[in-house]
């Protein structure tokens, strides 16, 4: 009984050191940020790279693909729906050229 709550306390432990890992690895990453000098009171050509920056970060990939509308649940179902069915014509096709490519090896 002992050896059951050590292996789950132990199994506790880790996962919270994980979890703590993850979150200041967030927080460090969140504080990083992109900065931009502004030259000579310049601020366009600083708007410029700042936009640069971003573009090549995927910062603003993330920024747009951020939901900001409720969507409803039929919404839901017809975006899961889609994403299966891509899912599994990728599938089919990847399990096509892996034949066509087993084919050509032989």
């Amino acid at each position: 009984m002992n050896w059951i709550r050590s292996s789950a306390s132990l199994a506790a432990t880790s996962l919270n050191s994980v979890v703590a890992r993850e979150n200041q690895l967030y927080r460090t990453q969140q504080w990083r940020g992109i900065r931009v000098m502004v030259f000579d009171g310049n601020v366009e050509r600083a708007l410029t790279v700042l936009q640069r920056k971003m573009q090549s970060s995927g910062m603003e990939r993330l920024i747009k693909r951020a939901q900001t509308t409720h969507l409803k649940n039929s919404e839901k179902r017809v975006l899961a729906h889609k994403n299966l069915m891509h899912r599994v014509k990728s599938e089919d096709l990847a399990r096509k050229l892996q034949g066509i490519l087993q084919k050509k090896i032989r």
